[in-house]
Order: structure tokens, then sequence, then C-alpha cells
């Protein structure tokens, strides 16, 4: 196991196209510059594909999940996140990385920050790392609550803090 402590954010140059740490800047690159092509290559499209993430359920295979990123990606709502104090585990054929996430969510002048333990599994398809499994959620009740109202349905309260 490899502990890190550098953020990955998506803004790094790799030089590496077949590093764990490349896989993972290629996911918040995609992430935070809400490029679903660039998404949808980071994943493996396969059936055995799942997430469960702070916006709730399970979603299984590529179909249902893109539908996530295309909801974040397309609402009026912009998040950020970053990967950070993390531990990678990696074989020749899979890597599990688990991690913090912090960031925010902005949403009509108002920003919330976000605070979520993540987990993401990898594994090598075609000589390339494909994400194959992740895992997000939030410790604080009330954020993960407004988190999935504001981006589900839109709604800011009007007291931001007053809902943390």
């Amino acid at each position: 196991m490899n502990i890190d402590n550098k953020t990955i954010t998506g803004q790094e140059l790799t030089t590496s196209t077949t590093s764990p740490y490349a896989a993972l800047a290629d996911f918040y690159r995609a992430f935070n510059k809400q490029n679903f092509t660039l998404m949808a290559d980071n994943w493996a499209k396969t059936t055995d594909a799942s997430m469960s993430n702070p916006l709730g359920g399970i979603k299984r295979g590529w179909d249902d999940i893109k539908e996530v990123y295309q909801k974040i990606f397309n609402g009026p709502a912009t998040v950020y996140v970053e990967f950070y104090d993390y531990s990678v585990c990696e074989t020749d054929e899979m890597f599990v990385a688990v991690g913090r996430e912090r960031g925010t969510l902005e949403l009509n002048q108002q920003t919330i920050e976000l605070s979520i333990r993540t987990s993401r599994t990898y594994l090598r398809i075609n000589k390339h790392w494909k994400q194959i499994h992740h895992h997000g959620s939030m410790d604080n009740p009330e954020l993960l609550g407004l988190y999935q109202n504001i981006l589900t349905n839109t709604v800011l309260p009007t007291d931001s803090e007053d809902a943390l």
C-alpha cells in the first residue's frame, strides 16, 4: 500500500498514461471541468461497473452511472472536489484508492464546503486503467441532506449556514 499526501485536483501534468496517479488525475480533471467525454473515458463501459455516491442509491452499469454525471454537469450548481489523504493499493490488474475529497458546491452566489470519504477501484482493461467502482459518503448528515437537495432539486435554503 502506498500512502500519498499529494492532493489531486485534475490540474496535474502527468507524463504517464498508465499509472494509478494519472488515472485519478484524469477523473478529477473530467469532474472539475465538467467534461463528459473525459469522464466517459475514465469509466469501464460494462454492466459490472457500480457507483454508490452521496446522491443516494447504487448505480450499476455505465448507462446508469453516466446519468449521475450528466445531472451534475448539466445542473445549475457548480461542484468542485479534490482528492487528498489517500492510499493506493495496486496489483498488476487493479488498484484501489481510498481517501478524502474536499471541495465546494456553488449555486446562486452561495458556497457550501464539501467533505466526502471516497474510494475508487480501477481495472486494467486493454492496458489502460478504467474505473469500475466508486463509493462516496458524507459524515455530516445535515451536509448530506443539503447536498442531495441542491443537486436533485436545485433548491438552496435561504440561509445555508443554518442548514449545516
